[in-house]
């Protein structure tokens, strides 16, 4: 495997990306997704000829939010280096979603570099977490461990090629007597615990993902958090649940499972992310939302032919396997990683009284 340090950069400087680096951002971003080893970047899974080469991760400067992050480093005039964060100003978390570097002996030293700024700018601006998802090559998670950050997890991409017919949507009867139906803020309870019941203790704890988070859903695309997250920005983003048959729970609002949507506006696939209880079977879910894909890729303008990718965590099987029941196959394993900045406390509890 190739270092993550190379041969030091001594030249060069990290600085602000600025709208006349555009052109050349552009290009740098099309460079390092080749497989040549003078280049460097997070590996993500966009290469190939299923999906438009780095077309998923890759956003236009211009698209970018005003308090998003983007830098780059420049040696003699000519830029063989980038790293863009995207911002989460609701959770206060930031997560890396491009880092490319050129240079046969100097690409690792220059993604180092470049990591390292952002760090000293999470110290002044004070983020929970930064996040990064990456593929297990190039030394990519050799350099974020060596910049703090910890493994926590990996996650199977699956793609459905739009060449395939996507299933006809459902009539409002059909969902209706599957239990099927959009979900809103007051399902923000029943959508923790479903949450809760798929996810290990450890990643609850490091993710962090509150009650007032699932209140937000169709406005907040965030949860259920996954590698795929950025490209929702270009999407209208729609959140669908399954009830339990017979309500479940002391309360009767329990749920079986949760399915996230978004329909892509730009030249990048669809979204699909679906949650789960692991002993229920959800390709009735599954089958429901590729419909309400079709359903709103068959509107004027809209794109269908780039196909659906879906994110599961390696946890959370057997969701692959209804998956690629329903056309999908598995393209890439992406790792995650995360650093927290805030030292963690005891939190407030009420503890039994006792009498002396």
């Amino acid at each position: 495997m190739t270092g993550v340090r190379g041969r030091p950069a001594k030249s060069g400087k990290v600085r602000v990306a600025r709208l006349t680096d555009l052109a050349a951002l552009g290009e740098l971003s099309r460079l390092c997704q080749d497989e040549r080893s003078a280049t460097r970047s997070l590996g993500l899974p966009v290469s190939g000829p299923p999906i438009g080469v780095f077309s998923l991760f890759r956003l236009p400067l211009g698209a970018f939010q005003p308090h998003d992050l983007m830098y780059v480093y420049e040696d003699d005039g000519r830029l063989s280096g980038l790293i863009r964060v995207e911002r989460d100003s609701v959770r206060d978390e930031w997560t890396i979603v491009e880092l490319d570097g050129i240079g046969s002996g100097q690409a690792g030293d220059i993604r180092f570099k470049l990591v390292n700024q952002v760090l000293r700018e999470a110290a002044k601006r004070g983020p929970w977490r930064l996040h990064v998802a990456c593929a297990d090559q190039d030394g990519n998670v050799e350099l974020f461990m060596q910049a703090g950050f910890a493994r926590y997890g990996d996650e199977h991409v699956l793609y459905r090629d739009g060449d395939q017919e996507l299933p006809e949507a459902w009539t409002e009867e059909r969902a209706r007597s599957c239990g099927i139906r959009a979900a809103t803020s007051l399902d923000a309870l029943p959508l923790a615990r479903l949450y809760a019941t798929a996810t290990p203790a450890p990643v609850q704890r490091l993710e962090g993902i509150r009650l007032a988070d699932w209140e937000r859903q169709g406005t907040n695309w965030r949860v259920p958090r996954s590698s795929l997250a950025p490209i929702l920005r270009f999407a209208d983003v729609e959140a669908f649940v399954q009830e339990t048959p017979g309500g479940g729970g002391a309360d009767g609002t329990g749920l079986d499972g949760f399915a996230q949507i978004g329909v892509a506006k730009e030249d990048q696939p669809h979204y699909l992310k679906i949650l789960g209880k692991p002993d229920v079977d959800l390709s009735s879910l599954t089958e429901f939302a590729l419909g309400v894909i079709r359903t709103r890729t068959e509107k004027p303008g809209s794109r269908r032919e780039h196909g659906v990718l879906a994110p599961v965590r390696t946890y959370e099987s057997p969701i692959d396997r209804r998956l690629e029941d329903a056309g999908f196959g598995t393209i890439a394993t992406v790792t995650l990683l995360m650093k927290e900045t805030l030292v963690r406390v005891a939190e407030p509890a009420l503890v039994p009284a006792g009498v002396r």
